[in-house]
């Protein structure tokens, strides 16, 4: 995750007081162990954390999380409003293509049984579409997970499973907001789809746009999206695919016509960075598929959400039923999600937002938008090793599972 400058900045305090006992410099991802760290010295160290922040560990924590990259990460799970007597009111996000990755989750599938059976459940909804099993693609660390028609049904079973494992464990969204395939997983968490019509759906969508012709591309850029409305204007091929927040525009569309915008910027000493995507989602460029696509989507039954839902389509909350229109226009529209995110923070009066994907990707964003005074932003995995020690600190945080911490609860 990242911080704001009011942030505790856990990892240089933990190498600093760690190089103190061991008497050298340590890195992040060393465990405590090789540097001879001792029983007494992690005693201590354990002392300085509860001098520094509070009762946020316990002494046996400085073994279970032994780097400071693992630490740190623990340490900002914990240190939330603890004792403030709030009740937990947490949003649950759901990350997009593109937070994919080789083995993601495998580390929970192996080590958590509740996780593992709802990523089952996902894979046999998805295997008649997709023709082999998402579990086995993740497990294998197959490098077809990074293929359009594999990446988007894979991530919506592992965005599915994890916001089950968490529903399940008693943490019950108030609000959900999905970015781009984000959105199914949400819908069905929030009640407009079933696990089989989602399941249908990502699938078709993902053969569908895997074979589009290929030419397009997609290009993060540091600019605001009125600036960007400008440079898309004389690139009838480009447009914005993507508004993630006031100075983080996505453009989309035919690669010519980025290299030219990229160049424009470069040259005014502006960052971007060309996107390793397949086709230019969320751009006119899929429209060739979209008749097919319609065709399947309105056969399948899409209900009004029952809890608070944040489009991205609309950049707003939408009570609307999600039906085939809303998913056809998905398709197409930009990702409204810094439009949508200032909603739900303004609205939803919330302690907590939960990053559902592989990777942490979008709460650094919500992080800065909601600053000192905004919720707590917990990416539920941080990557391929996340386990179910990991997934111990989140409930805990989060007021849930068996390290759920007291003084938390209303």
């Amino acid at each position: 995750m990242n911080s704001t400058p009011n942030d505790p900045d856990y990892h240089g305090w933990l190498t600093a007081r760690l190089s103190h006992y061991l008497g050298r410099e340590v890195e992040e991802d060393v465990p405590f162990t090789e540097y001879g760290l001792d029983s007494v010295a992690a005693l201590s160290l354990y002392g300085d954390i509860e001098e520094e922040y509070g009762p946020v560990i316990d002494p046996t924590d400085v073994w279970l999380y032994p780097t400071v990259q693992e630490l740190a990460a623990y340490l900002e799970l914990r240190d939330f409003r603890l004792g403030s007597g709030q009740q937990v009111r947490a949003a649950f996000v759901f990350t997009g293509q593109g937070s994919q990755h080789p083995g993601m989750t495998s580390g929970l599938y192996l080590n958590s049984t509740g996780y593992r059976r709802f990523l089952d459940e996902a894979a046999e909804a998805l295997l008649p579409y997709t023709g082999l099993s998402v579990v086995d693609l993740i497990l294998s660390r197959d490098q077809r997970i990074h293929q359009t028609a594999f990446t988007q049904p894979a991530l919506f079973a592992v965005e599915y499973a994890l916001a089950r494992t968490l529903e399940e464990a008693g943490v019950q969204p108030v609000a959900v907001l999905g970015h781009g395939i984000g959105e199914f997983a949400a819908a069905v968490v929030a009640g407009s789809l079933g696990l089989a019509e989602a399941a249908k759906l990502v699938s078709v969508r993902g053969a569908f746009m895997q074979y589009l012709p290929s030419g397009g591309g997609m290009m993060a850029t540091c600019v605001a999206p009125y600036e960007a409305a400008e440079l898309t204007a004389d690139e009838p091929g480009v447009s914005i695919g993507a508004i993630n927040a006031a100075k983080a525009t996505v453009l989309s569309g035919e690669r010519a016509g980025l290299e030219r915008i990229q160049q424009r910027l470069e040259d005014r000493g502006i960052a971007c960075k060309t996107l390793d995507v397949t086709h230019a989602f969320h751009s006119p460029l899929m429209e060739p598929m979209l008749a097919k696509f319609e065709a399947v989507t309105r056969r399948l039954p899409g209900g009004s959400p029952r809890i608070p839902y944040y489009s991205t389509v609309y950049g707003r909350m939408t009570n609307e039923p999600l039906y085939a229109p809303y998913w056809s226009a998905h398709v197409t529209s930009p990702v409204r999600f810094a439009d949508a995110a200032r909603q739900m923070l303004d609205q939803q009066a919330l302690t907590h937002v939960v990053e559902i994907g592989p990777k942490v990707v979008l709460t650094p964003f919500i992080r800065r938008m909601g600053g000192t005074q905004g919720p707590a932003c917990i990416g539920m995995c941080r990557g391929p090793e996340t386990n179910a020690v990991y997934l111990a600190g989140v409930l805990s945080a989060l007021d849930a599972g068996p390290l759920s911490h007291p003084l938390v609860r209303a």
